[in-house]
């Protein structure tokens, strides 16, 4: 698959569908709490997308494989439970974490994000990942810019990452986005010279890190979709679909509910 570089009536069916993804979570925000089940938030989330903003859960049979089509509409991932985990009838507990990563479709396009949420009072270390992991997107996100390696986005979320004493999954990463759910290029969350592409105006990517407490090996789950922490340690992930510009980058996934942006951050465009 090639890297799709979007014009100006593409670039702005990206926009829409990236605020609609992330009205999705704005509007299953206050659900999120002690007692819920993930399920429930599936089928909140399930029923919003369909029936309110007229969009497509593009998760729900999602199949790249084959032969194990993802039968939920969201992916609901608690404390260690690095991504891809499916909705399940076990509920929220006061303490955890979780990342609800939603993506819809939108007349033929794709807006991907997910933000993490604390359910009642956390502890010390979970409030800390789930900050720095927002911080460590944000310095990936504010290098971005045309011309530049994706090498950079990498290095710039592994630097803040190590400087706090944690570690940065290699097995999973951001991607292009457009038509498709998943487009060239892989947008790795370290520096790998293996990243070699350049950013060019009209690219849409995720940059989306996943930050371990621990250790950043990862297994899989028997289901084919879940992926935990292989030492148990607590995982985190923001992401967010963002468009290369002429001049540097612009957030496609914003919306009035997104968290306030670090101190670091002065714009979501430049």
């Amino acid at each position: 698959m090639t890297i799709t570089i979007k014009n100006k009536d593409e670039i702005e069916g990206m926009r829409v569908a990236g605020r609609l993804a992330s009205l999705v979570l704005d509007y299953l925000t206050p659900f999120v709490k002690e007692g819920k089940t993930t399920n429930q938030l599936d089928r909140l989330a399930y029923d919003f997308i369909t029936k309110d903003i007229r969009s497509i859960p593009a998760p729900l049979n999602y199949n790249p494989s084959g032969d194990n089509p993802y039968p939920k509409s969201i992916c609901t991932s608690v404390n260690n439970m690095v991504c891809h985990g499916i909705p399940n009838d076990k509920p929220l507990r006061k303490g955890d974490i979780i990342n609800i990563d939603v993506t819809i479709i939108q007349d033929g396009w794709h807006g991907d994000t997910s933000r993490m949420f604390q359910i009642g009072e956390t502890s010390i270390a979970a409030k800390r990942l789930c900050a720095l992991t927002y911080d460590a997107m944000w310095h990936g996100i504010c290098v971005m810019g045309p011309n530049i390696p994706i090498l950079e986005i990498g290095r710039a979320i592994q630097k803040f990452t190590e400087a706090q004493g944690c570690s940065v999954v290699r097995d999973y990463c951001g991607h292009g986005i457009g038509r498709n759910f998943h487009e060239e290029p892989q947008i790795l969350h370290f520096a790998s010279p293996e990243a070699r592409t350049i950013l060019v105006p009209g690219m849409t990517i995720t940059v989306e890190p996943m930050i371990n407490a621990g250790r950043k090996e990862t297994k899989g789950l028997p289901d084919g979709w879940g992926v935990v922490t292989k030492d148990r340690s607590l995982s985190a992930q923001w992401e967010h679909t963002v468009l290369v510009t002429e001049t540097g980058f612009e957030v496609l996934t914003l919306s009035e509910g997104y968290p306030p942006l670090p101190p670091f951050v002065t714009s979501t465009k430049t």
